[in-house]
Formats: C-alpha cells, sequence, structure tokens
C-alpha cells in the first residue's frame, strides 16, 4: 500500500570504457532494482581511445544516448576507464595516531616511485581494506579534466567520479551477494571486457583487492590485438592460460597480504557478454567455485522493447555501469 514511499530514482551511470561507452539508470519501485533506462556503443575502430576524436566522438554518443533514451534527470556518476587507472595495495603506513595530512605524505612517499606517470600529476585515492591494508587508486590530472569536459559539454551533472572496483562490488552485493552467507564471503569477481578483464576481490562491500588484466575477450575468442605488452613477449601460449596464470598471481599477491582468507567463490559478472565456455574453463583451472551473474537478468524491466533491448541475446556487459548508477 505504501510502497510508492520508497520509490527512488537513481543517478544515471556512465561506464566509458576502453572500447564502448554505456549509460544505465536504476531505481527502485519498491518491489526491487528495477532497469529505468540504458544505451550503450561501440568505439569506431578508427578512433583512438583517449585521443581528441574519440573525446568528441564521447560528446556526441552520450548526447544521442541521452536524447533517445528515457532517462531521468541529468545528475551522473560516472567512472575513468580501468586502462587509465593506476592501482596498487600497500600496507598502512605510519600509527593509529597519524592524523589525515600526514597519513596522505605517507602513502604519496610509498607509491610515488610506482606511479606510471609524474607525481605530481596524479590525484589519488585511498580505500582503507582490512589488516592495514589499503586499496591505492591514482590517476592524471588531465585525465580527469578530459572525462569532466565530456560531461560538460552534454550539460551532465557530475554528482561524483566512482572507480570500477567499487561499481563492481555495488552490482555483486545488490545482485548476488544479499544471503546472510554472502556477508562474510571473500569472492573474487572477473568483469571480462573486450581487451581486458578487470579483477575484484572483496568481502561484500569491502575491497580487499583490484587489478585490470589486458586480456579480454577477443583475445579470449582468437582475435589479435594490440595492447598486450604487459605479458612477456616470449609467452605465445593460449589466452585463456596466460589469463589463469595472471589470475593466479593476483590469488597468491592477496593470500600474501590477506593470511588465512581464502577465496570462496569465483563471479563472473559479464553476464552474456562472456563466453560461458572460456568462463567455466577458467573457473576448473582455477579449482574455485563459480558462478555466471547476469546483471541484466537480475534488475526488473517493465519494457524491455522500449529500452531497446533483448534480455535472451544481449552482448553487453552491464556490471560497471549498474554499479555507478548504484552509487
Amino acid at each position: 500500500m505504501f510502497s510508492f514511499l520508497k520509490n527512488r530514482t537513481y543517478p544515471i551511470g556512465v561506464d566509458v570504457g576502453r572500447d564502448s561507452l554505456k549509460l544505465a539508470q536504476l531505481g527502485n519501485n519498491g518491489r526491487g532494482i528495477n532497469l529505468i533506462a540504458s544505451g550503450s556503443e561501440n568505439r569506431p575502430a578508427d578512433v583512438n581511445p583517449g585521443s581528441g576524436d574519440w573525446q568528441r566522438w564521447a560528446i556526441e554518443a552520450i548526447r544521442k544516448l541521452i536524447a533517445n533514451g528515457k532517462f531521468s534527470g541529468r545528475n551522473v556518476v560516472a567512472a575513468i576507464p580501468a586502462s587509465e587507472v593506476f592501482i596498487d595495495q600497500i600496507k598502512m603506513p605510519g600509527t593509529p595516531k597519524t592524523n589525515d595530512c600526514k597519513l596522505d605524505d605517507a602513502i604519496f612517499s610509498k607509491i610515488k616511485q610506482k606511479l606510471p606517470f609524474e607525481p605530481e600529476d596524479a590525484m589519488i585515492k585511498y580505500i582503507p581494506t582490512e589488516r592495514d591494508n589499503i586499496l591505492i587508486i591514482a590517476t592524471e590530472r588531465k585525465i580527469i579534466d578530459r572525462h569532466l569536459a565530456i560531461y560538460e559539454k552534454v550539460n551532465l551533472a557530475i554528482k561524483s567520479i566512482g572507480v570500477w572496483p567499487v561499481a563492481l562490488t555495488n552490482s555483486y552485493t545488490s545482485f548476488f551477494g544479499r544471503r546472510k552467507a554472502d556477508i562474510e564471503a571473500i569472492v573474487m569477481l572477473l568483469e571480462i571486457e573486450a581487451n581486458c578483464t578487470n579483477v575484484v576481490i572483496c568481502r561484500a562491500k569491502t575491497l580487499l583487492f583490484a587489478r585490470s588484466i589486458p586480456v579480454g575477450a577477443k583475445q579470449l575468442n582468437g582475435e589479435k590485438t594490440v595492447g598486450t605488452a604487459f605479458f612477456n613477449k616470449s609467452q605465445d601460449g593460449d589466452p585463456t592460460t596466460r589469463l589463469v596464470l595472471e589470475l593466479t598471481a593476483c590469488r597468491r599477491y592477496f593470500g600474501s597480504m590477506h593470511k588465512e582468507a581464502p577465496i570462496e567463490r569465483l563471479i563472473f559478472l559479464s553476464g552474456q557478454a562472456a563466453d560461458r565456455d572460456v568462463c567455466w574453463t577458467i573457473a576448473k583451472q582455477l579449482e574455485i567455485p563459480a558462478q555466471m551473474a547476469d546483471c541484466l537478468a537480475a534488475v526488473e524491466t517493465e519494457d524491455p522493447y522500449r529500452l531497446g533491448m533483448d534480455r535472451r541475446g544481449c552482448r553487453v556487459n552491464w556490471a560497471t555501469a549498474f554499479g555507478l548508477s548504484l552509487s
């Protein structure tokens, strides 16, 4: 009778990835989370990510998606692409009495030599995890400015610049981690994108580890693409094997910082965008129980045809965009 009191519309989540752009807006209709509007567009092959042409393409693509969709309001939560974000894990420096300013300086001192860009150009966010560990997320100021300019041009109001690891934990906890047993379970979330696999290890909404690996669906499906110099050039093996090796390295590193905290489950958050057989092969080689998690199937969609999507054949991965909207 009073379900209308719970109605809520969330901001528009904008997932600007290396290879595609996705907008999604969720709401709560009193019965659960529902999809209000969504839209996606792939980057043209002749547009280089991060270039001036890319920025102009993103502006026009967002304008078109907003105009053709049924989005409500102008507030957005956006994220910087994983390829443009530096992530590291460190032990908490200082003592419990260290004030915020000194802690910021201590953290900066520990990671400045690791940054792939000039330290004075960095914008840094740190997230306390567990056991005195900290997750460091950094990007260049000019990248932030480039993205802010996009939203200014399309007359959207930035509520916040989110980060993709938090967006993935939002999607996991909102749709697939709501049981009592899930609250304490440590899980590894895998989001397989076109040219990368984003990895998060978390305990419910507590982030414990994050990393982006430059092997994605295109490589796993046998397509040759550039940008995989992360791997040793002598490694000419199967991309699935390379990805499993990298995931194993992530698991070992996590284990070294979070002792006696085993990963209990793999959650594939890519929905139908990832090949199911490849996912099961990865899970089998890692020897971790796995779950296929389709965010689109987890939300209520009153009129999918109005939204221009077919649940049964949707090859778009909505995990990050949905998680940003829920921020």
